[in-house]
């Protein structure tokens, strides 16, 4: 059986997924155990898959002789927990899949003030304008497209379009997936909650072709199954190599929607590091390897996604990061995932 290295954020509300992470970290020493600064050992909890950032996290006791103590969970349930545990959490590092959660924690008051020297490396969009968290990769929504099925002359101007009579049972969606969610609250964020919600209403009256995942979604539109899917760009590096191929050497693919249209939003990867170890010299040292040439390169070549520091090249099947019309949303408040859920579900969009 296939194991997809993304994880989904399954549609249920934040808060009630706690139960049970105390005792599901991984690493071999109690994670529960705080330990003390320039111990040589730091706590993180990662929100992004164990399969996916292992390696990169090996790579880091490799160089620095510090061992890294791992909680591995879903984004929105180490975000939970930590808003559960406050100021007694053992973790050091909050390595978070998007930054709804990182402003989640944030804005209760948990995390410290990064130095302007790290901040500085990110670009702005990328990073919390209070110094709280820091991008360390990106990835940008995307609607990939079989262009024997859709020409490139025909395809939308505007994520807003897919409403239309003429992409009638011709989308595919995933709306269980994390980053649908935090696509629908950048919509809410960028537009307000009736244009969110008449959005959703619309998709759903348009007979939208439901997937339980962005890389059902690509391999179908590659296959010419449907015409068009709502992705993140990196699941097209992600199919092709699953398939022995490249991008391409696909059919599929990735239309960029133009203008700052919130179809076009950039998300972020990125790390808080929780107040009790702001001034422990082991965590800088890991925040700034993963801002290093070396961990950008593996986001770029291993993950797909794109490098957020100057100077590392992306996927070459995508346009540079600093190219892309972006919406003008500011990534902290893309912390609403319950509101947003509710009204997923009210949509009619997931049964």
């Amino acid at each position: 059986m296939r194991l997809h290295r993304r994880t989904t954020t399954a549609l249920l509300a934040v808060g009630v997924l706690t139960l049970g992470l105390a005792a599901c970290g991984s690493g071999g020493k109690d994670s529960t155990d705080p330990g003390k600064p320039d111990d040589g050992q730091i706590t993180v909890y990662s929100g992004r898959n164990e399969q996916l950032v292992k390696p990169l996290l090996e790579k880091f006791t490799e160089q620095t002789g510090i061992t890294v103590r791992p909680r591995y969970a879903s984004t929105a349930q180490l975000a939970a927990q930590l808003v559960e545990e406050g100021d007694k959490s053992p973790a050091d590092v909050f390595f978070a899949q998007d930054a709804g959660a990182l402003g989640t924690v944030a804005k209760r008051g948990m995390f410290s003030t990064l130095p302007e020297a790290t901040m500085a490396k990110v670009p702005q969009t990328y990073r919390a304008g209070s110094g709280q968290w820091v991008g360390v990769s990106a990835r940008a929504r995307v609607l990939a497209y079989n262009p024997d099925l859709v020409p490139a002359d025909q395809l939308p101007k505007s994520v807003f379009d897919l409403t239309g009579p003429q992409w009638k049972g011709k989308v595919a969606l995933a709306p269980t997936n994390a980053s649908f969610q935090a696509f629908v609250t950048a919509i809410r964020v960028q537009h307000g909650d009736a244009k969110a919600e008449e959005f959703l209403a619309g998709l759903k009256a348009n007979d939208p072709q439901i997937r339980d995942g962005n890389v059902k979604i690509v391999e179908d539109v590659n296959s010419g199954t449907v015409p068009v899917g709502l992705v993140n760009h990196y699941y097209l590096g992600e199919v092709a190599k699953e398939q022995g191929s490249t991008p391409d050497g696909l059919k599929v693919k990735l239309h960029f929607f133009p203008g700052g249209d919130t179809g076009a939003l950039v998300n972020v990867a990125g790390v808080g590091v929780l107040n009790r170890s702001a001034s422990d010299p082991d965590v800088q040292k890991f925040v700034d390897f993963l801002l290093g040439t070396e961990a950008q390169t593996y986001f770029a070549e291993q993950t797909f996604e794109y490098p957020v520091v100057a100077g590392v090249h992306g996927p070459a099947y995508v346009p540079p990061l600093a190219e892309l019309a972006v919406p003008e949303i500011d990534l902290n408040d893309l912390d609403t995932l319950d509101a947003t859920v509710t009204m997923i579900k009210n949509s009619g969009l997931v049964p």
